[in-house]
């Protein structure tokens, strides 16, 4: 028998909270394609249809592998660097009427630290994971 500890466990909580919670976010991406189109639009994205498709099937595809543990370093690095670019390219507290200065600000410092842990997703794919399929690790 495995013997199960209380960070195996902490460990599969944060995995499925961080990576549930994008996947979550990315099938939002197709159920709501159109709003979040017209927004990407609005935000000067090119393609913003394909955009919010593409950026849905990155989440989805991201926040899987760290939950399932397949392939855990490219999904974490991928979130990573789309959560960055999100972060600049959508909430740009910088650029916005001085009303919407906060909720921009709010979200963009949301996808900064949620980079930041990614990134430690990444690092944490160096070794095996309990309770994972372990693919690619």
């Amino acid at each position: 028998m495995f013997e199960t500890t209380g960070m195996d466990v902490l460990f599969l909580l944060a995995r499925v909270a961080f990576g549930g919670v994008l996947a979550f976010t990315g099938v939002n991406h197709f159920l709501d394609t159109d709003s979040m189109a017209q927004y990407a639009e609005y935000k000067g994205l090119p393609a913003p249809r394909l955009s919010v498709l593409g950026s849905g099937g990155l989440l989805i595809f991201g926040g899987l592998s760290i939950v399932l543990g397949v392939v855990p370093a490219i999904g974490a690095g991928l979130l990573a660097v789309f959560l960055v670019a999100s972060a600049v390219l959508m909430h740009d507290f910088w650029a916005v009427p001085e009303e919407d200065t906060q909720d921009e600000l709010t979200h963009f410092l949301k996808n900064v630290y949620g980079a930041g842990a990614a990134l430690a997703f990444v690092v944490a794919a160096t070794v095996p994971w309990p309770y994972a399929l372990n693919v690619g690790l």
